[in-house]
C-alpha cells in the first residue's frame, strides 16, 4: 500500500509540474530565487523571504473569503471573471484548468506586490528575496489545493485536517473553511467550525446560484435593506 501511494504521489508530482501555468509559475520561482541565492546570507534577505511567504498566506484567506466568494455579480463581465476564477471550481472541483489559478490573474498581482515592496525600501535585493517567498509560497498553495483533490490520503495528521476541512468547504458549507495551506485566520475570525456544526448548503457546489439580492447569515439568505 505504501509503495502503491508513493507511485501515486510521483504520478501527481509530474501532473503537477507540467500543467502549464505551473510550469510557468515554477520557471519564474527560479528566476527570482537565481537574484536571491548570491544574497542568503544577509538578515535581510531572510526578512524579505518570510515577509513574501506570509503575504501569500494571508492573501490566500482573504482573497478566497472576500473576493471569490462575493454575491453574484450582476455585470456579465465581471461574472465571468469570478466564474472562471472560483465558481466554476465549485462546479468542477477536480477538472486542472479551474482548479489552478491562472496567470493573468497571479502575475498581475505579484509584479504589484514587489513594487510596493521596491517602492517601501528602494532595495532591488529585498524586493527578489520577498518575490522569491511570495512565489514559492503561491506554488506550496497550489500543491496543497491540488492535493486536497486528489484520491490520496496526507501522511500527517495537519495534512489530513486541511484536506478534510478544504473538502467540507466544497462539499458541506462554502461559507466556512478557507483556508488551504492553513486554518488560522479561519479560527481567527470565526469560519473555522466542526463539520457537525454546520449545516449542508444548497449552493456549495454553485456559488451562482445565490441570491444575488441578498447575504448569507447562518447559511440563510437574508434581504438586503
Amino acid at each position: 500500500m505504501e509503495k502503491e501511494d508513493e507511485f501515486k504521489v510521483k504520478k501527481y508530482v509530474k501532473e503537477f509540474a507540467t500543467f502549464p501555468d505551473i510550469t510557468v509559475m515554477l520557471l519564474i520561482f527560479l528566476l527570482c530565487a537565481s537574484f536571491t541565492i548570491p544574497h542568503i546570507f544577509l538578515f535581510g534577505t531572510w526578512v524579505a523571504l518570510g515577509i513574501g511567504m506570509l503575504t501569500y498566506a494571508t492573501s490566500e484567506y482573504v482573497i478566497h473569503r472576500f473576493l471569490f466568494h462575493i454575491k453574484t455579480p450582476e455585470n456579465p463581465s465581471l461574472l465571468k471573471i469570478i466564474k472562471r476564477l472560483h465558481y466554476d471550481h465549485h462546479v468542477n472541483p477536480d477538472d486542472l484548468k479551474l482548479l489552478f489559478l491562472p496567470l493573468w490573474f497571479s502575475i498581475p498581482g505579484f509584479i504589484i506586490y514587489s513594487i510596493v515592496v521596491y517602492v517601501s525600501t528602494g532595495s532591488t535585493i529585498l524586493m527578489m528575496a520577498f518575490a522569491t517567498g511570495l512565489v514559492a509560497y503561491f506554488l506550496y498553495y497550489e500543491w496543497k489545493h491540488y492535493f486536497a483533490h486528489k484520491p490520496i490520503q496526507p501522511r500527517t495528521k495537519i495534512g489530513k485536517n486541511i484536506k478534510k476541512h478544504h473538502l467540507l468547504h466544497h462539499f458541506k458549507n462554502e461559507n466556512y473553511w478557507f483556508g488551504v495551506t492553513h486554518t488560522s485566520f479561519d479560527k481567527t475570525l470565526g469560519t473555522f467550525k466542526e463539520s457537525k456544526e454546520v449545516e449542508k448548503s444548497r449552493t456549495a457546489r454553485n456559488l451562482e446560484n445565490r441570491m444575488r439580492t441578498g447575504i448569507l447569515i447562518n447559511n440563510c439568505e437574508v434581504p438586503v435593506t
